[in-house]
């Protein structure tokens, strides 16, 4: 794990950890909207590259342009079902799986958002040895 400092959390620093080559990159947005009409409030760097830092602040189905209905069809039933779900949507003529956790007040445990990331299928995952 990377510290605040861009460090390992015990005061070293793995330039090669922290800043992987871009090959080693995946692009994959995520972000974190909250309420009914899911008002972004976060963006990861590929959520602002694909949707503009204009997007936080708006609601989802206003700047998350080109997914479909089932996406935002996706964010409503974890907003009210209390459980994370995930489903493959089309997005640019790709298949991309969206994945969505509801956000838990830890006092009150009502979910008050959602937490979401997309994945290209031809995104694979990216592991590293030990």
């Amino acid at each position: 794990m990377i510290g605040r400092d861009g460090g390992d959390g015990r005061g070293t620093f793995d330039e090669r950890t922290a800043n992987p080559p871009a090959a080693e990159r995946s692009h994959r947005p995520a972000g974190l909207c909250v309420g009914p009409g899911h008002m972004v409030v976060h963006g990861n760097p590929a959520f602002l590259a694909d949707f503009g830092r204009g997007a936080l602040g708006l609601p989802a189905r206003e700047v998350m342009v080109g997914l479909p209905a089932e996406a935002f069809a996706l964010l409503d039933a974890v907003l009210t079902g209390s459980r994370p779900l995930a489903r493959w949507i089309r997005r640019d003529d790709e298949d991309w799986r969206l994945t969505a956790m509801p956000r838990l007040d830890p006092e009150t445990q009502e979910v008050y958002g959602v937490a979401f990331h997309l994945r290209a299928s031809s995104d694979v995952p990216v592991v590293r040895d030990a």
